[in-house]
């Protein structure tokens, strides 16, 4: 009887067991297969703040994997391409390196390879006024403001006016000059800014004659406006009293002859008595 339990038992347990894993694999082949994963490709981003003349290194920059079709075109895929190349374009933490914003192969780096043909590279000393308190950055646009007095008396004729406008910063940073009086190395403020010919002759005029200051704008505004500038008194309302135009010389002409006096006509003098007379003899 014992035994008889026991095979009903192990019939059940069997039949239970056999229905159990049956269900459980029609469960798992009626779930979907998962879909395939998405392409992907390798592309270089920053792995760092990189300002224009940077010369990138393999520290620089990093591979992450980008969706195949959605691939910036140019991108690299490789570091090793990559290292040497010349920054003409701040970069930005995370951002994809495209050939635009580097310089080519053979031009190396440095600020050079970023002068576009035909413009120059001026730097000019600033102050934390002068450089907009450190808003003056590489890529901002800016006008250049000159006050110049043409008779260095600090006279009314003294006027400031706008010089330059919509001028590009290259660089802007700090270099060690040598203190003259003092014999010690000393940091000065420079900003490099991107002009043509003619425009470095007045911004170099202008910064060693008088002084200068940057406007920042807003780069959107292509906007080049045309200033007559100002002087102290029109600070003031007052117009400044123009110059009275000096006064001419008279020439003096010489006299004419004056044509000689006429000879008197002869007289003749009669007495008559105690009276005298002049009588002309005609």
């Amino acid at each position: 009887m014992a035994r008889t339990r026991i095979f009903i038992v192990l019939v059940l347990a069997i039949t239970v067991g056999g229905a159990f894993a049956y269900g459980t694999y029609q469960y798992i082949d009626s779930i979907p297969a998962p879909a395939a994963g998405v392409e992907t490709r390798p592309v270089a981003i920053a792995a760092t703040a990189l300002d224009v003349g940077a010369e990138l290194r393999a520290d620089d920059l990093r591979l992450i994997e980008w969706p195949a079709s959605a691939v910036p075109a140019g991108a690299f895929g490789s570091i090793q391409e990559l290292i040497g190349r010349g920054v003409i374009h701040p970069l930005t933490v995370n951002e994809v390196v495209l050939p635009g914003k580097l310089a080519s192969v053979e031009a190396g780096a440095g600020l050079p390879p970023a002068i576009p043909d035909g413009m120059r590279a001026l730097s000019v000393r600033v102050n934390e006024v002068i450089g907009v308190a450190g808003y003056v950055l590489p890529g901002t646009r800016v006008d250049v403001i000159a006050t110049i007095d043409p008779s260095q008396q600090q006279s009314d004729d003294t006027t400031s006016k706008v010089i330059l406008t919509n001028v590009q910063v290259l660089a802007a940073g700090t270099k060690i000059e040598r203190d003259v009086d003092q014999n010690k190395p000393v940091a000065v403020s420079v900003v490099t800014l991107l002009v043509d010919p003619a425009e470095s002759e007045r911004l170099t005029l202008a910064s060693t004659e008088g002084k200068i200051q940057l406007a920042l704008r807003n780069p959107l505004d292509q906007s080049r406006p045309e200033t007559s500038g100002i002087r102290p008194l029109a600070l003031l309302g007052r117009a400044p009293v123009a110059a009275r135009p000096a006064a001419r010389p008279v020439a003096r002409t010489a006299a004419a002859p004056q044509p000689p006096a006429p000879e008197p006509p002869p007289t003749v003098e009669i007495i008559r008595g105690d009276e005298r007379a002049q009588v002309v003899v005609r």
